[in-house]
């Protein structure tokens, strides 16, 4: 049996997958987190074969959290299953030792069978993004970073970015202008359209 700890701030979808995974005979959802926080807490606590980890949670995003469980639970395989699979994200979670990464959009069979090759010590990654990324060039981007500047590429205000984002708008500002920074831009307007064009946002 493999053991799997989801974590995903979205009850429904959190639920769902849950469900789905449940139907597998050779699969047990174990635990179940809403935060990047509460996901390390169990997974310490639980000792899973498999952490399902959305990219963006409220506190600790998808990447850091397998990051810390990859130092510290070696044995437990993480994998990213996001809505938000820019380039820039993928190869951050590579780096950090995902062993999967594929879109919310793919079948039940596709992730079931992704859960046991990531178990098995194999690797996935959704073929298109893989592409892409290879195109893109490496981005200098955090999550929290790329996440603001494509609230910026909108035309959204710091207040709204802010809100929007669940973070102050001091917070805002301050990631804003390390984008800026890392992209070489004169402002952040010009920094969203230099991330879009390289696939970093």
């Amino acid at each position: 049996m493999i053991r799997i700890l989801l974590a995903d701030d979205e009850h429904l979808i959190r639920g769902a997958i849950a469900a789905l995974l449940g139907l597998e005979d050779d699969l047990e959802v174990v635990g179940q987190a809403a935060t990047g926080a509460e996901a390390l807490r169990l997974a310490r606590a639980l000792r899973p074969d498999v952490a399902l980890l959305d990219l963006q949670l409220p506190d600790l995003d998808g990447v850091t959290v397998a990051t810390t469980l990859h130092a510290e639970l070696p044995t437990c395989r993480t994998m990213i299953v996001t809505s938000h699979g820019l380039p820039g994200h993928l190869k951050r979670a590579l780096t950090g030792g995902v062993r999967g990464f594929l879109a919310k959009t793919v079948s039940a069979e596709v992730l079931a069978t992704v859960v046991r090759t990531v178990h098995a010590g194999g690797r996935y990654v959704d073929p298109q993004l893989a592409a892409e990324a290879i195109s893109a060039g490496d981005s200098p981007l955090t999550v929290r970073e790329a996440d603001v500047l494509t609230l910026a590429a909108e035309g959204a205000p710091v207040d709204e970015i802010a809100r929007r984002a669940a973070l102050s708008p001091g917070t805002v500002r301050n990631y804003l202008s390390s984008a800026v920074g890392k992209t070489g831009a004169a402002n952040r307007h010009e920094a969203a359209r230099i991330a879009r064009t390289r696939g970093w946002i």
